[in-house]
């Protein structure tokens, strides 16, 4: 989006108490802010996403659809979608599974985001070889075809 001075919110988000976010911020539906959680300006948050806690977001960060950030974190760099991230300078720690049980992914769909996980975090590829994979061996699936958007619009980089 076009930056406009305005901050944009979803539906059905629990914003807990003492978050703040700040200007310019597109915040996605169906998200939860634990106590104290901070976006500083421009950040933009996907759909079933979950904050927690005194959680900071630097600012032009984005954090893909449904995935969890652990309480305390500080999130510098963007974070894909699908993904658990923790830690003073959030770093990766695997797929949300339960986040996407909840969300009534397939056992297919869950499946194959933990493949194209190892494929961008494990196998030591660099990340234009892991995307040259993932479009090559997913084609067509819904699920990673979200991811590869994410990472074609990322600016700041990626949480790894």
């Amino acid at each position: 989006l076009k930056e406009d001075g305005i901050t944009r919110i979803g539906s059905g988000n629990m914003i807990m108490a003492y978050c703040h976010v700040g200007h310019d911020c597109v915040v996605g539906s169906n998200i939860t802010m634990g106590n104290g959680a901070t976006l500083a300006g421009h950040v933009h948050i996907g759909d079933n996403v979950i904050i927690g806690g005194l959680s900071a977001v630097h600012q032009f960060t984005h954090i893909g659809a449904y995935s969890i950030i652990g309480g305390g974190s500080l999130v510098s760099l963007d974070i894909i979608p699908y993904a658990k991230a923790s830690g003073d300078h959030a770093k990766m720690y695997g797929t949300n599974i339960i986040g996407l049980k909840r969300n009534n992914f397939s056992k297919e769909e869950i499946k194959n985001i933990q493949q194209a996980y190892r494929l961008l975090f494990k196998e030591g590829l660099l990340l234009k070889e892991a995307v040259s994979r993932l479009q090559q061996e997913f084609a067509g699936q819904a699920e990673i075809e979200r991811i590869l958007e994410f990472l074609e619009k990322s600016q700041r980089g990626i949480t790894r």
